[in-house]
């Protein structure tokens, strides 16, 4: 009889524990099975909240201010062409913030045929991979609008997205040279779309591309 009765108020328990006070609101703190005075450790450390006060500090605040000469933890970005493809008068950077060379063309190809050529082709002409599969409205890099563009431009579009959010911020795949290698590349796809002989012939043709 003892153990009916045993099982009985465990059953009791259990079921107040589980329904009894389900969306029942509480005024006071939960009970402590393991109160302080009796298990004295490390379960309650007082420590600042953000924002929050503190008695600690002459001022009263929790939160500190850095210290002279602090140095931060992550690469000073303080220039804003070859991070956020502005001019200091805020207007879009044309060119280059970075050297312009053949390593890292060739970075600029091995970065856009991983990130960018399955939307945008091998090419740059918007056939991709991914247009077989129903998406249809990735841009072409050889129309006007895209030609005229601003690197700048361009390197905020990769780093942010696209205004419409067809595409998605690159910024966690590619360092800002790495964008800039991009950016490099898709020029060189673009000037490839429109060479003559002439760029290879005529001393202006040969000078533009940079040809001795």
């Amino acid at each position: 009889m003892r153990n009916v009765y045993l099982v009985t108020a465990f059953v009791v328990v259990l079921a107040v524990s589980i329904l009894g006070f389900r969306g029942t609101k509480f005024t006071q703190p939960p009970m402590d099975v393991f109160p302080e005075w009796a298990f004295p450790g490390m379960k309650r450390q007082p420590k600042p909240r953000p924002q929050g006060e503190s008695n600690f500090f002459a001022d009263g605040r929790a939160d500190r201010p850095l210290p002279a000469g602090v140095v931060s933890r992550n690469p000073l970005r303080n220039d804003d062409a070859l991070y956020a493809g502005k001019g200091a008068d805020g207007s879009w950077v044309r060119g280059f913030p970075v050297s312009v060379d053949a390593t890292r063309m060739a970075r600029g190809k091995e970065r856009y045929t991983i990130y960018c050529s399955p939307c945008h082709g091998a090419v740059g002409d918007g056939n991709g991979i991914t247009k077989q599969y129903g998406m249809g409205a990735t841009p072409t890099y050889h129309d006007d609008r895209l030609r005229k563009m601003a690197e700048g431009e361009i390197f905020n579009t990769i780093t942010h997205g696209s205004p419409n959010k067809n595409m998605q911020s690159y910024a966690d795949k590619l360092l800002p040279e790495d964008r800039w290698a991009v950016i490099l590349y898709v020029r060189a796809l673009q000037r490839a779309q429109t060479g003559t002989t002439a760029d290879v012939t005529t001393d202006a043709g040969k000078q533009a591309l940079g040809l001795k």
